[in-house]
């Protein structure tokens, strides 16, 4: 979340930072929230208007849902966070140049306990120690 500047001014958000705030804020629950409600959650200070234009964009890219029953204006996750991210993953694999060596890069960086479930995932056997 944005803090303050040292003169007591909010610093702003870096590009898409209060739109993953907005879908962690969804993700969090399992039911849609109104825009006041997510706008309580965030805290703050944010004003309901750019807490609805932010669900508004989000709906826009198809990343939320608006629930037309029931509350009137509530908004649920298109997706949960793990689709999302692999979505992502994927987009980015196909705008370079060289997918495998993207993806070397990116094994290389895992952490042990990322390569262990990725090995598991694929089916191979731990490697001996």
């Amino acid at each position: 979340m944005a803090g303050t500047t040292p003169r007591g001014r909010a610093e702003r958000r870096s590009p898409g930072e209060l739109e993953s705030e907005v879908l962690a804020t969804l993700w969090a629950t399992d039911r849609a929230l109104t825009p006041a409600e997510i706008q309580a959650e965030l805290g703050d200070g944010l004003a309901y208007n750019t807490v609805h234009t932010i669900l508004r964009r989000l709906h826009d890219k198809s990343l939320v849902l608006r629930d037309a029953d029931g509350r009137r204006g509530a908004y649920r996750p298109a997706k949960n966070a793990a689709q999302m991210t692999a979505e992502a993953m994927h987009q980015a694999l196909d705008r370079g140049p060289d997918p495998i060596a993207a993806l070397q890069q990116f094994v290389t960086g895992l952490s042990p306990e990322e390569e262990s479930a990725l090995r598991e995932l694929l089916g191979e056997a731990e490697p001996e120690a």
